[in-house]
């Protein structure tokens, strides 16, 4: 049996059991899982490989590219702002950003950036995502353009420019890049191995994320003008993007956090916790309640899929992430299988973060495994 190594509550034997039998079978890779249970660490596991030729183990210190859920830590630097009284989610983003409120987007709130309902969901053609390298150039693009559909009356997810809008909007009020203020003020305070990016001085520790099969989506037959066609070439997602020094040069809130699952776990279980870890304060319960304020229910226009989003997270939605239960919880995942679950009920934080992507845009069949299994294991 593969070589998986950590610690684990027996009460979690089966998480244990599932990552090594994904490993050995070659349906994962490489993968780390936490579960933090009102900061008692009751499964911190990592095991497999960085590389596919299996040469060099996946261990303690891997990091690898987690995609969307870099979202739920530049959520969280809203958040923040907002607990400080400096970020009114409900009003209009041009009250800090005045650029932003051209073209007909006088009318689009924070709160809809933080549910991908603001319209802007992408890059007018051209786009490349070298284009997402730029900050001043691509934010200013956005700002100019025209909404894609009516702000406000459905979301259609900001796959790669959710970082650019939300951190414009952080950089505006505190005067700081969004990659320095996760840095500073999150990841810093609370010792947790996480990046916007990543420093050169990390390469060597980087699993490369090993691409998935091609998206679920015929772009084709939904025409050229519907948001998901125009996402999904506003520019177009690569995974290979992601082992490039460009990439891990930018600052992409949307989706270049390096990390692993100690350390989103370690960030986000600020939220499950109630505001606060280990004597950091970053919110407080009436902010954290924002997050629980249905925005969208609904179809998405880009995923084409049945979401539900509150203010910067999802919530659960039975018929699209069947594995996650019903209750006080937040979450979301990255392209190819990353997951983090924040259950404000348990006081349970839930991290998988891994670099062998499956099929699907949020979670796989392998978190679903991993969370079915903890979750059995909370309720026996």
């Amino acid at each position: 049996m593969a070589d998986i190594n950590g610690t684990c509550d027996e009460r979690f034997a089966a998480v244990r059991d599932a990552l090594a039998k994904n490993v050995d079978s070659g349906d994962e890779l490489g993968a780390s899982i936490v579960v933090d249970l009102d900061g008692d660490i009751a499964v911190d596991l990592w095991g497999g490989f960085r590389d596919p030729a299996k040469t060099t183990p996946w261990d303690e210190h891997t990091i690898t590219n987690v995609w969307s859920t870099t979202k739920t830590i530049t959520s969280l630097a809203a958040l923040m702002l907002a607990e400080r009284g400096q970020l009114d989610v409900d009003a209009p983003v041009s009250t800090y950003w005045p650029e932003f409120a051209a073209n007909g987007k006088e009318g689009v709130l924070v709160r809809h950036l933080m549910s991908h309902a603001s319209g802007v969901s992408g890059l007018d053609q051209p786009a490349t995502v070298e284009d997402l390298y730029d900050w001043e150039e691509s934010t200013s693009r956005m700002a100019a353009q025209a909404p894609w559909w009516e702000p406000g009356t459905a979301s259609g997810y900001h796959a790669l420019n959710f970082g650019h809008l939300i951190g414009e909007v952080v950089r505006r009020i505190s005067g700081k890049p969004l990659k320095q203020f996760v840095a500073e003020e999150i990841a810093g305070p609370l010792g947790a191995d996480f990046q916007i990016g990543a420093a050169e001085k990390d390469w060597g520790r980087i699993a490369n994320v090993i691409p998935p099969p091609p998206l679920p989506f015929d772009l084709a037959a939904l025409g050229l003008e519907s948001p998901a066609v125009r996402t999904f070439t506003g520019p177009t997602p690569n995974a290979d993007d992601a082992n490039t020094p460009g990439w891990r040069n930018a600052d992409i809130g949307a989706a270049n956090g390096h990390a692993n699952a100690r350390s989103v776990a370690r960030i986000m279980s600020v939220i499950s916790r109630g505001g606060e870890v280990d004597g950091v304060k970053l919110l407080s319960p009436k902010t954290i309640d924002l997050i629980f304020r249905e925005q969208q229910n609904g179809v998405d226009l880009v995923l084409g899929a049945p979401l539900r989003f509150g203010i910067g997270y999802g919530l659960p939605q039975a018929d699209a992430v069947p594995f996650i239960p019903d209750g006080r919880i937040c979450f979301w995942g990255g392209w190819g299988g990353s997951l983090i679950i924040m259950d404000t009920d348990r006081r349970m934080t839930i991290a998988y973060m891994m670099n062998l992507m499956g099929s699907g845009v949020v979670g796989s069949d392998r978190g679903a495994q991993y969370v079915q299994a903890i979750y059995d294991a909370v309720s026996a």
